[in-house]
């Protein structure tokens, strides 16, 4: 009985014969095909890099992430600062 080795492709191929499907308007059978490779092993790559890119947020989702925590800091700053005025001047028309 003759096992094969399993090939190994360095993350850089991957990452391009991913970006392949994404932009190439090609079928990923037709790429693998082109690449050498099997087509079940690009699926495999596609919905790895289909699942860490929903996992991690994008810079644009970053920076939006930033600005509303800042955003959200100001408004309790505000609010706080609200109740302790109307609590005084609650205090003084009395």
């Amino acid at each position: 009985m003759v096992h094969k080795s399993k090939k190994r492709y360095a993350n850089e191929f991957k990452a391009h014969a991913v970006e392949l499907v994404r932009v190439s308007g090609k079928s990923a059978t037709e790429i693998a095909k082109d690449l050498g490779i099997s087509t079940a092993a690009l699926c495999r790559w596609v919905g790895k890099a289909e699942a860490a890119a929903s996992r991690s947020p994008s810079e644009s989702q970053e920076q939006e992430l930033k600005r509303l925590r800042r955003e959200v800091e100001t408004l309790r700053m505000e609010r706080d600062f609200l109740k302790k005025a109307a609590a005084f001047f609650a205090k003084e028309s009395k």
